[in-house]
């Protein structure tokens, strides 16, 4: 198998890392979010989601990232993540966009969530500002909330967005509800959990978990191949080289309290720990 390195930090250090180069589905992240806006009478923001990626990548289980404002998992060749949260209820989210045509030499994607977990702009805002510098991120979808609003950028075909009304919705690697099978199945399983008396986690998780493969008839077609996009079809891609490396749920209060638990995984789907972060309202 071939290999190659790649430089980033751990712990303020510089460091370098061996990376395969898998071939047996795209090396891109392929991720899975389902969230809940302003429609629960506790919980303005409800979400969950799956991240998966080569498991040689490195990255940092969720913590509380010192000197910042940041709760998250961290990508160390990078910097920055995939999905995070902030004291008083700020959270952002990335996905790709499944295209590999696409060029991938712009800047790294999650630098957007950091960016925003770090800063005090609304979610309006820094979409607005986002917009005009778009096409210099690699492929990407990102949701942002802060306090009242929510938003939503993207920058394939161009840079687009919208303000998120009141709502549940769910993304993958297209556009946001873009209507691939684990999307509705997992915006489905979000909807079914608002009606629950109880509010515990456990039902999103185990949505998260399904491994269950979309018949081909209701397969799209990315330019991946028949049987990559069998395989990504599930919520939970479970493999040696590359699969899902987290399961996350984030619940946020309306007064912005709330609290982000994250699950890890190794190589085939391997449990690795599991953490709780809460945090206080403004």
């Amino acid at each position: 198998m071939r290999a190659s390195w790649h430089d980033g930090y751990a712990g303020g250090v510089a460091v370098r890392w061996l990376v395969p180069q898998v071939q047996e589905v795209a090396s891109e992240p392929m991720c899975l979010i389902a969230f809940a806006w302003n429609v629960h009478p506790r919980w303005r923001l409800v979400l969950a989601g799956n991240r998966d990626e080569l498991h040689a990548r490195p990255s940092a289980p969720l913590a509380h990232w010192p000197g910042s404002p940041i709760m998250a998992g961290r990508d160390l060749l990078a910097g920055g993540t995939w999905l995070g949260v902030a004291a008083g209820g700020r959270c952002a989210v990335v996905t790709n966009v499944r295209d590999p045509h696409a060029a991938m030499d712009g800047q790294s994607r999650g630098l957007l969530v950091s960016d925003f977990l770090a800063g005090d702009d609304t979610a309006s805002i820094h979409a607005g500002r986002l917009r005009t510098r778009a096409a210099g991120y690699r492929p990407f979808n990102l949701l942002l909330f802060a306090g009242t609003q929510a938003a939503f950028v993207g920058n394939r075909p161009g840079p687009h967005g919208a303000t998120l009304e009141p709502g549940v919705h769910a993304l993958s690697n297209a556009d946001l509800d873009t209507p691939w099978p684990k999307v509705l199945a997992i915006r489905h399983a979000m909807q079914d959990w608002l009606t629950q008396a109880d509010g515990a986690p456990q039902a999103l998780f185990a949505a998260l978990a399904d491994e269950r493969l979309a018949p081909d008839a209701q397969l799209p077609d990315t330019g991946v191949g028949l049987a990559h996009e069998r395989r990504l079809s599930a919520a939970f891609v479970r493999g040696e080289a590359y699969g899902t490396r987290a399961s996350t749920v984030v619940a946020i209060a309306h007064d912005g309290s709330g609290s982000i638990i994250e699950r890890s995984f190794g190589p085939s789907g391997r449990p690795d720990v599991e953490t709780r972060l809460d945090f206080a309202a403004d």
